[in-house]
């Protein structure tokens, strides 16, 4: 008798390496690419035809404004980055030299970059399985401990992961009881909600990112949003190199070149538009991967918590490789050898060579997801052809069809 997943591995590797000597007939199909609607090209239009092409200008100010309305928050500023924004975002509250900074151990380098910038400490929190997000047990006990040692961390930067909202009721309240500054990273979260309220506007501040793989981009791009007036003005001028108010040029702090363009918020502006058309879109890939590999074993969805909607900006799976008969990697390899973009869910913060120096608190949820998961396309611009040629790729992964298709396999 062999062992059914060794057989499956032969059998993967092998139509990968053929797959990959061959040009696809196929389009390559990309993870997240941008999907613009036409729209935007008049707010660029207008941006040229007035002159506005210095940073400032009115699509700035619209682009702002309609973003508040959309995430009902009083004050906005658009950035060159979600990156930038979380720099600022930190740096207006305070986080400097030797502050420790809690941030979710599942993220993207960008949400733990800017702490050191500012020569903080980031502490890296592991996910619960709910959604994928920090785990807010894991955090009030670190807390507890914390805070009889006397050495409470400055902020907490809670990313809201692939577009669905962290346990904003838990962690809120453990930020208050424990006087931590809390700041979202919702750079992937726009159009989600947590209990109805959008993600970024529970903390002293919240970011977005509008880079060119996210649900709406302005090519690269970010905001910051705050209910603190004082804290969005402060993040204005020094986002314009902190210029203070005087007829010539004066300077009492370090400022920044991280101030949005007028023509890249007209893209912005274009793209708010149609921003719920986005979700919707994305939300409708979740549904049909789930309709169509669901089924089979070892195969799960992220799931969606049940205290919010999802934007599903990527959809991911894990894989079982003991149940489905090929690992993750097989299955990313066997997709890009049909030119279709995947790519395996964040590595975790504790496990990057340039911070494996600093502490992490738990880690196992976030390495599993590692190990196991993997973003499928999500475009919303995907057709149902291209989703159905994905899944039937995936599917036919699957060891139990690979038997059904040579059952000498089984007589192994």
């Amino acid at each position: 008798m062999v062992d059914v997943s060794d057989a499956s591995t032969k059998l993967h590797g092998n139509s990968v390496q053929k797959g990959l000597n061959k040009m696809s007939k196929f389009d390559r199909i990309y993870l997240s690419p941008p999907h613009m609607s036409g729209k935007e090209i008049n707010y660029v239009k207008d941006a040229f035809d007035s002159n506005w092409i210095a940073p400032m200008g009115p699509n700035l100010t619209a682009f702002e404004n309609r973003l508040c309305e959309i995430v009902n928050a009083p004050y906005a500023v658009a950035l060159t980055s979600g990156t930038a924004a979380l720099h600022l975002a930190l740096l207006t509250n305070g986080v400097g030299p030797g502050d420790e900074v809690f941030v979710s151990d599942l993220t993207f380098c960008a949400s733990v970059n800017p702490i050191i910038y500012l020569g903080a400490k980031p502490v890296f929190v592991d996910s619960e399985r709910v959604s994928w997000n920090m785990d807010p047990e894991l955090l009030e006990e670190a807390l507890k401990m914390r805070s009889k040692q006397g050495k409470l961390p400055k902020a907490l930067i809670l990313v809201h992961l692939y577009g669905q909202c962290a346990d904003m009721e838990n962690i809120e309240r453990i930020c208050d009881q424990y006087g931590i500054i809390l700041i979202e990273d919702a750079a992937e979260a726009l159009g989600a909600n947590y209990k109805g309220r959008p993600p970024g506007t529970f903390g002293q501040a919240g970011i977005f990112s509008f880079n060119g793989n996210k649900i709406i981009t302005t090519s690269g791009g970010g905001m910051l949003v705050s209910e603190d007036e004082g804290i969005v003005e402060h993040v204005r001028k020094l986002s314009t190199q902190a210029r203070d108010n005087f007829p010539y040029y004066e300077h009492s702090e370090i400022g920044y070149n991280y101030r949005m363009s007028n023509v890249i918020a007209g893209i912005g502006i274009g793209q708010l538009e149609v921003l719920e058309d986005r979700v919707a879109a994305r939300r409708y890939n979740a549904e049909q991967y789930k309709s169509v590999l669901g089924h089979l074993p070892g195969i799960e969805m992220m799931p969606e918590a049940s205290w919010g909607r999802h934007n599903r900006w990527l959809s991911v799976i894990t894989i079982d490789p003991k149940k489905f008969g090929a690992d993750r990697e097989s299955v990313r390899l066997r997709l890009e050898a049909e030119n279709i973009e995947s790519r395996p869910v964040w590595k975790p913060m504790h496990m990057q060579p340039i911070y494996s120096k600093y502490e992490s608190i738990g880690g196992d949820v976030a390495e599993f997801l590692f190990e196991y998961g993997l973003c499928l396309p999500s475009g919303s611009n995907l057709t149902d052809a291209d989703l159905q040629r994905i899944s039937v790729i995936i599917e036919d992964c699957y060891i139990g069809k690979t038997l059904l298709a040579k059952p000498e396999l089984a007589r192994l």
